[in-house]
């Protein structure tokens, strides 16, 4: 009995490592794509730890190396369902107190550098999907391939929301 026990402790070990070493790697980039989807610091790292809870109820992963692109799978998803409850949120609000009128939070504009803000603001103006292709593109480096993956469609969409977004950016910015 005792030495399935200290096997166990060594297995428990061994995957704390292994987590510890994946949350140093990824955690920086999830949260800055995250940030970038949300606007909101503490939401985008509420989103990052759960995708790491999440791959941790799944340990051992089939494919380890896979772990960053299911880490960044679950930042999307988890920044997609934070969006639908925010937006659930402020038509409750709306509904209820018409006069109302929210804000953004006083800190967020301070995190980005001033010459930034505008685009950020047009960007953030984008369509969900758009929106999720220029920051993974543009702010994560992924091929249209890897992002066809993370977003779960075609590399054809990809190119063409990619497009369409520049070209709204562009007319924005202008």
């Amino acid at each position: 009995m005792y030495q399935v026990n200290a096997e166990e402790d060594a297995l428990s070990t061994d995957i704390a490592v292994d987590l510890a070493e994946l949350f140093r790697a990824h955690r920086p980039g999830l949260v800055r794509l995250a940030v970038l989807l949300l606007g909101d610091r503490g939401l985008a790292e509420d989103v990052v730890q759960d995708a790491f809870v999440a791959l941790f109820k799944r340990w051992p992963l089939d494919d380890p190396a896979g772990a960053g692109g299911y880490l960044r799978v679950s930042v999307v998803n988890g920044a997609r369902s934070a969006q639908r409850r925010a937006a659930l949120r402020l038509r409750h609000r709306k509904a209820e107190q018409a006069d109302r009128d929210d804000g953004p939070p006083a800190d967020a504009e301070a995190l980005l550098d001033e010459e930034h803000r505008e685009v950020i603001a047009a960007v953030r103006q984008l369509p969900r999907r758009q929106r999720e292709v220029l920051v993974l593109r543009y702010w994560s480096g992924l091929s249209e391939a890897e992002i066809a993956d993370t977003l779960g469609v075609s590399r054809g969409t990809v190119k063409t929301c990619a497009s369409r977004a520049l070209a709204k950016l562009e007319g924005q910015l202008r």
